[in-house]
């Protein structure tokens, strides 16, 4: 699992301006199941992408794609962790034991 901080690059008017663009993005990131939850950091200076991929190179993959990123609108930092502990109803995203 990664954790992904944009930090806003660009003054607020053109983080605006692509935020459709990179509201489209999200969601085609949701829909391909890679994607598990993301928002604005308060106060508004980037937000957070929570992120299922197999692999750190897989998630610059499709950071590449964010209109943020092609625009130079947000820098991206990548964290990965790996979950041992998850509130009800979050336990699809720890570790599965191989048999």
């Amino acid at each position: 699992m990664f954790i992904v901080t944009l930090t806003y690059l660009k003054p607020t008017e053109e983080i605006d301006a692509l935020l459709a663009a990179h509201r489209a993005f999200l969601r085609e990131q949701y829909d391909n199941g890679l994607f598990v939850m993301s928002g604005r950091m308060v106060p508004r200076t980037g937000g957070i992408i929570l992120v299922t991929a197999d692999s750190r190179a897989d998630v610059e993959a499709v950071i590449e794609l964010d209109p943020f990123n092609q625009a130079g609108a947000a820098s991206y930092a990548i964290t990965e962790f790996v979950p041992t502990m998850a509130a009800d109803g979050f336990e699809t995203f720890l570790p599965q034991p191989h048999p």
